[in-house]
C-alpha cells in the first residue's frame, strides 16, 4: 500500500513539506487510535530479537536513525510501526532555524536523498518537555553544537544538552560529523574528539552519581568519509576513553556513482540512502575486525531491505537503523527485517 499509493503522493510534495504532512498524518491517527492497528500489522515480537548492548535491553535491533523526528515529537507513535529503539535529534542547546530552504532533495533514480538541515530544531529543553511523558521505547539523544557557537566552546554546548536529557533518554550519540554545520567536523580529529569525549564521561559519572542511578551509554557517531588512519585513530579513542560505542555512519560528501540529475546531483549536503550502503559497511566491517570488536556498533547508511540490514549484522553491528529507506520502502521493511533475522535464528 505504501509504495504503490502512498509514497507517490508524498513524492508529489516538496521532500521537507511531505516530512510535515506525514508527522501530521501519524499524529492525526493516534489520536484516533489506529496506530494501535500499526502496532498489530508491524511489530513483530519474539525473545531471540532481544538484544543486550551497552547494558540496554533492545526488543529488535532496527531502529529509527536520528533526523526523522528531531524534536521528540513522535517517538511513541513512530514505535507503532515496529521500531526496537528511536533516536531523536540531533539537538542543539538553543533552538535554530538550520539552513536556509530549499535544504532536502529527493535523487529518486539513486533511491537517496541530500540533506543540508543544519541541525534545524527547537531547542534541547523544548524537546525534554516532550520527553517527560512514558517512553514506550527506548530512546537514544543526539546532541550537537549550535551552528554559532565556536568548536572551542563545543564541549560546552554538548554538556548542555546532556545535562538536559540525562533523566530522559537511555543513550547519548555525540554528533561530530554531519556535513551540514560549518566546521563541525573538524571536531572529529584526534585531539579535539578525545577531550570532548573525556569532558562528557566526567560529566556522566557526575550525573549517575548525583541521581544515584548507573552511568548512560555514550556513543560517537561517524562520518563515513574517514581515511583508514582516522578511522584506526577512532578505535584508539573508543578504547581510550571507554566509550561504549560507535555509530557508522552519518551521510556522505561523496558524489561518485550517482544516477540522478547532475545538477540535482551536485546539490551540497550530506547524501544518505542506497549509494552509501557500501561504504558503510566498509566502516562497520573494518572498525569491527580492527578492533577486535571491542565495542558495540549500530550500522546505518543505505538499508533498503533486510538483505542490506543483514549485510550490516555480518560485518559485525550489534544494532542497525533506518532513515532513507523507511522513507523509501515505507513500515513494511521494519517488519521484514526483523522476520529475516528470525529465519537466520
Amino acid at each position: 500500500m505504501y509504495k504503490f499509493f502512498l509514497r507517490p503522493l508524498l513524492f508529489l510534495l516538496d521532500a521537507e513539506t511531505a516530512h510535515h504532512v506525514t508527522f501530521f498524518a501519524i499524529r492525526l491517527l493516534s489520536k484516533l487510535g489506529i496506530t494501535s492497528l500499526f502496532r498489530k500489522i508491524c511489530v513483530v515480537e519474539d525473545p531471540r530479537l532481544e538484544r543486550e548492548v551497552f547494558g540496554l535491553r533492545f526488543k529488535n535491533p532496527v531502529g529509527l536513525a536520528a533526523g526523522f523526528d528531531k524534536d521528540a515529537k513522535l517517538y511513541n507513535e513512530l514505535s507503532d510501526f515496529g521500531f526496537g529503539f528511536v533516536e531523536i535529534g540531533t539537538l542543539t542547546p538553543k533552538p535554530q532555524p538550520g539552513n536556509p530552504k530549499k535544504r532536502l532533495f529527493r535523487l529518486k533514480e539513486d533511491k537517496a536523498i541530500i540533506n543540508r538541515m543544519g541541525f534545524n530544531n527547537s531547542g534541547v529543553f523544548d524537546a525534554v518537555e516532550r520527553l517527560k511523558k512514558e517512553h514506550r521505547v527506548l530512546i537514544g539523544g543526539n546532541i550537537g553544537k549550535n551552528k554559532v557557537t565556536p568548536n572551542e566552546e563545543a564541549a560546552k554546548d554538548y554538556l548542555i544538552c546532556f545535562d538536559a536529557l540525562f533523566e530522559h533518554v537511555d543513550y547519548f550519540v555525540v554528533n561530530v560529523s554531519s556535513p551540514n554545520t560549518p566546521g563541525l567536523r573538524e571536531l572529529q580529529e584526534k585531539e579535539p574528539l578525545m577531550e570532548l569525549l573525556k569532558i562528557m564521561k566526567r560529566e556522566n559519572k557526575k550525573y549517575a552519581a548525583k541521581f544515584k542511578t548507573a552511568e548512560k551509554p555514550i556513543l560517537l557517531k561517524i562520518a563515513p568519509d574517514l581515511s583508514e588512519e582516522q578511522l584506526m585513530d577512532i578505535i584508539y579513542i573508543v578504547k581510550a576513553t571507554q566509550l561504549d560505542g560507535v555509530i557508522a555512519t552519518n551521510t556522505t560528501i561523496e558524489r561518485k556513482g550517482l544516477k540522478s540529475h547532475l545538477t540535482l546531483a551536485e546539490e551540497k549536503g550530506g547524501l544518505s540512502g542506497k549509494p552509501l550502503a557500501q561504504r558503510s559497511t566498509e566502516v562497520i566491517r573494518f572498525l569491527a575486525e580492527k578492533s577486535n570488536k571491542a565495542f558495540p556498533i549500530i550500522g546505518v547508511g543505505g538499508i533498503h531491505s533486510p538483505e542490506d540490514a543483514l549485510e550490516k549484522l555480518d560485518a559485525g553491528a550489534d544494532l542497525v537503523q533506518l532513515y532513507t529507506g523507511f522513507i523509501y520502502e515505507g513500515p513494511s521493511l521494519v517488519k521484514k527485517i526483523n522476520k529475516s533475522i528470525l529465519e537466520r535464528a
